[in-house]
């Protein structure tokens, strides 16, 4: 008797403890990562790690509360989650607003014909 085993990996249960998130996938495989992988995750409460849902028939989890999606597949391909870049503050009172930093974006000014 041959049994067919779907090579589509999908999540049936998860857990987040302090030190991992742990996905039981439904083949019987058992897969972990470092909780430090998500830093949302790594930084919030246990009340908000606890609350997720599976999405895409398992192929992923998503915990609304701190607005984190990870899937099977960055888990098994050792994906971590990139922390934003800071973006520049806005420029002091001392700071030229009206100039481009690009100067090639900016349009062409007609100048008056000679005369």
């Amino acid at each position: 008797m041959n049994t067919v085993v779907s090579s589509d990996p999908r999540i049936e249960r998860v857990r987040v403890t302090q030190d991992e998130i742990i996905a039981e996938l439904v083949d019987g495989r058992v897969i972990s990562v470092p909780l430090a992988w998500s830093w949302r995750l790594a930084e919030a409460t246990p009340a908000q790690r606890a609350n997720f849902r599976l999405i895409g028939a398992g192929h992923g989890v998503h915990w609304p509360d701190v607005d984190e999606d990870i899937s099977v597949e960055g888990m098994l391909h050792g994906t971590p989650a990139r922390r934003p870049k800071l973006t520049p503050s806005a420029p002091g009172p001392r700071a030229k607003r009206h100039e481009s930093p690009n100067k090639r974006m900016q349009p062409t000014r007609k100048r008056a014909a000679p005369g």
